[in-house]
């Protein structure tokens, strides 16, 4: 456990490196900002105990857990002269990034089993979505991607290393088992058949749920397929928005022929965009959350100030079970 990587991506940044310092400094602090005043929000608010803000409150927590995984380290090397890292810090920062990742993934999968249920059987959305059923989805992304991802640690820990030189920014298993001069067939193997996992348990009920959302708007009224829109949009948006970043990191991985400095953005996508985007998107596109951040700003942060005066009374927030879709039946 004494072996030591260099993380040779910094390379000689000079005085550069105070401004890129600056930069991933900002950019954690909106992060946290953003993300951590969302789920502040989700957790006072009542009105906001609903599944759809819960999944959103889990999806908020992750993005900070990983978050944390990546920028403190970036911030440390940047002003660092020496840019090595242990091989138990890499196997830590490995697990955190890549349980942040599949947890990500899983979590977006269950908010599109959530949409799914809400606009195709919405008179038995309060049966099927019970408190249980909730706890369940909420936990079982993380018990999946912290299982899986232990499998891949417990492989990468047996390995003997001939080489020290990661082009990286930061760890990624990958990168880690190139170096390797012990039979990685294991590694290989297992990186195989998890990719596969994840993406069958993540990408197919997706795929399924919102060509079931689809079937149904087809057949439904306007003013429902308009409430349907408004529902899936940001959800959608934070899909692509992630499934992209991965996909450019994964190709990033396998074919890096760009300049330096573009690599370096392209593997770090991944975690600097959704944890900075998903709160954007939510925050503006979700009506129930604007409201509410809106209410608290008036009503706790500034009670008195004539710019957020009192009104009479509260906009009524509309569940979104109980959108009628007459046309749909039962599914």
């Amino acid at each position: 456990m004494n072996y030591v990587f260099r993380l040779a991506a910094y390379g000689d940044i000079g005085q550069m490196k105070y401004f890129y310092f600056a930069v991933v400094t900002v950019l954690y602090f909106v992060i946290i900002l953003a993300n951590a005043l969302l789920i502040g929000v989700i957790c006072i608010e009542r009105s906001l105990h609903e599944p759809m803000y819960l999944f959103l409150c889990a999806l908020f927590v992750n993005q900070l857990y990983g978050s944390t995984g990546l920028f403190p380290a970036l911030m440390f090397y940047l002003l660092s002269d020496t840019h090595d890292i242990s091989l138990l810090y890499c196997y830590l920062q490995i697990y955190v990034l890549y349980t942040y990742a599949i947890t990500e993934f899983s979590n977006l999968a269950v908010m599109s089993y959530d949409r799914y249920i809400s606009i195709c059987y919405p008179l038995q959305y309060n049966n099927i979505m019970t408190p249980k059923t909730i706890c369940g989805l909420i936990l079982l992304p993380q018990v999946y991607s912290f299982s899986l991802n232990a499998i891949v640690i417990s492989l990468s820990l047996r390995l003997q290393f001939c080489g020290n030189i990661l082009d990286r920014v930061y760890c990624d298993n990958y990168s880690v088992v190139k170096l390797a001069c012990s039979n990685t067939t294991l590694n290989d193997i297992w990186g195989l058949v998890g990719t596969a996992l994840s993406f069958s348990c993540t990408i197919f009920p997706t795929i399924y749920s919102y060509v079931r959302i689809l079937q149904v708007c087809l057949k439904s009224s306007k003013e429902t397929k308009q409430k349907a829109f408004n529902t899936c949009t940001p959800h959608i948006a934070s899909l692509l928005n992630f499934l992209f970043a991965i996909l450019f990191s994964v190709i990033y991985n396998r074919h890096s022929t760009v300049i330096k400095e573009v690599n370096v953005l392209i593997s770090v996508q991944f975690i600097l965009f959704p944890p900075l985007v998903h709160p954007i998107i939510y925050g503006i596109r979700t009506k129930e959350i604007r409201t509410c951040v809106t209410k608290i700003i008036r009503t706790r942060i500034f009670p008195n100030s004539l710019d957020f005066p009192h009104r009479t009374s509260e906009p009524k927030l509309v569940p979104i079970m109980t959108l009628d879709i007459t046309a749909a039946g039962q599914g």
